[in-house]
């Protein structure tokens, strides 16, 4: 790579790409630690979860800002804030007496990530040559998908030694190293415009995006009744919207729009944003269920549970580079479609997954889970950004991993209903705990093996950007 890409550029992902892993690899190694802090603290399961649920809510109200904040401010400017609010949520967290300074330490370590990642893949637009994108894309890709899938691990291993505070205490110095090397050696990008800001589109951008996730959270709860409130936000988050989508298409035409919704005009860039969408739900949604079935079923440990996704992770991130080599070479079609099909074989393997179910098994779906996810991912973030102008690489981004966040709360939400309903069937009919589960999880697994089989339909469609 060094070769062709400048040794400036390099320097200026290299930062980048740490600084994303780091913020999530800790947004997923908590998940792990929620037993720990419920009992620490004394909260039920519908507290805790709000350590997760309040990162991707926050996660989806910043991340509609950052296209207008790109062009406003230097990439040091962003690169500094971003590492600042992540160090700060990272030593309230660790240091927190109660769930509330902990809840408060998340949410700044949330508005950090969702600063670097789109920041991240603004610059490596910017910067790389289109016929070595899908290398520089690959190694992101890593980031991307690899870290959330080793977070567990991660947790799980601090976990097994020490209590769960140390899972902050391990990022801090990892990021103040990556700080201090990226206020030493990182340079701004591109050109920065004065793009007054709408203030009417941030606070619709915050209902609708916020409102959608918290709804799509609450999707059990609101199916058990007396949701009001879940619903009435909800009913809110759409209306907004809608406005917001409004909004932003009359403000385009004076180039003033917060999140500039142009690149839905372009077929390749919906087409590719659309199966990364199906494809990042049903990711999020099986490390939800999958964790669940395996203590819950085959009765394994948290740890055990953390190196039975560990292959797949490591796969994904040996293979990732060599995927973005084959698609600057090839284009998406032949990295796609066996990669699709690969996605929907697992989960619906998975699907067959009962009460004796051997953990080799479980071990090696999930390796071909993440082989499809492998060559799947870097096509789809390249090809979408790269049917971009390159003034709209920035609103690209930011639309991708907001929309982004809305999908993870959609696939986690309805993979969790189908394995909470399949669980409540099985033990009313008088199966055992486990058992009882096995049979949530061939729900939740066969729904997302229906799922997958659009994202197998959509892929041949991706066309190569030349």
């Amino acid at each position: 790579m060094s070769a062709e890409i400048p040794a400036k550029v390099i320097i200026n992902l290299s930062v980048l790409v740490l600084g994303a892993m780091v913020m999530i690899l800790n947004e997923t190694s908590l998940s792990v630690a929620l037993p720990a802090i419920m009992a620490d603290y004394g909260i039920p399961a519908t507290s805790v979860q709000w350590l997760l649920t309040g990162f991707m809510l926050t996660m989806a109200v910043v991340i509609p800002t950052t296209g207008f904040l790109l062009e406003r401010l230097t990439t040091r400017q962003i690169f500094a804030a971003s590492s600042g609010f992540f160090l700060a949520g990272t030593v309230v967290a660790a240091l927190a007496p109660s769930f509330v300074v902990l809840l408060i330490g998340r949410v700044l370590q949330a508005g950090g990530t969702a600063l670097m990642i789109p920041t991240l893949m603004t610059v490596a637009m910017t910067l790389v040559p289109q016929q070595r994108r899908g290398t520089v894309m690959g190694i992101i890709s890593v980031v991307i998908s690899v870290a959330p899938a080793l977070g567990p691990t991660v947790g799980g291993a601090i976990l097994n030694h020490f209590t769960w505070h140390v899972i902050f205490w391990a990022m801090l110095p990892l990021m103040v190293l990556i700080l201090l090397a990226g206020l030493w050696r990182l340079s701004n990008v591109g050109e920065n415009r004065d793009t007054p800001l709408d203030v009417l589109s941030v606070l619709l951008s915050a209902l609708a995006f916020g409102g959608l996730v918290y709804g799509l959270s609450s999707i059990e709860k609101m199916l058990e009744g007396g949701a009001v409130v879940e619903i009435a936000v909800t009913i809110v988050g759409a209306v907004a919207l809608v406005l917001f989508v409004l909004r932003q298409q009359r403000l385009a035409r004076d180039d003033r729009a917060l999140m500039d919704l142009r690149p839905f005009l372009v077929r390749n860039f919906t087409l590719a944003v659309l199966v990364l969408l199906l494809s990042f739900g049903l990711m999020l949604g099986m490390v939800t269920v999958l964790p669940i079935y395996l203590q819950t079923t085959l009765g394994v440990t948290a740890f055990a549970t953390g190196l039975a996704v560990m292959p797949g992770g490591i796969l994904q991130a040996f293979l990732s580079p060599i995927v973005g080599r084959i698609f600057d070479s090839k284009g998406p079609r032949p990295l796609m479609i066996p990669g699709s099909l690969f996605m929907v074989a697992s989960l619906w393997l998975m699907a067959t997954l009962g009460e004796s179910s051997a953990l080799w098994m479980v071990v090696g779906m999930h390796v071909l889970f993440s082989l499809g996810m492998c060559l799947m991912m870097t096509p789809l973030m390249t090809t979408a950004l790269s049917s971009l102008p390159d003034t709209l690489y920035s609103h690209g981004s930011a639309i991708m991993n907001t929309l982004q966040q809305l999908a993870g709360a959609m696939g986690t939400a309805f993979l969790v209903v189908f394995l909470t309903r399949g669980t409540v069937a099985g033990t009313e009919a008088g199966l055992s705990p486990a058992a009882a589960t096995a049979q949530g999880t061939h729900w939740a697994f066969l729904f997302a093996g229906i799922t997958g089989i659009a994202i197998a339909v959509i892929s041949p469609l991706l066309k190569r950007v030349d």
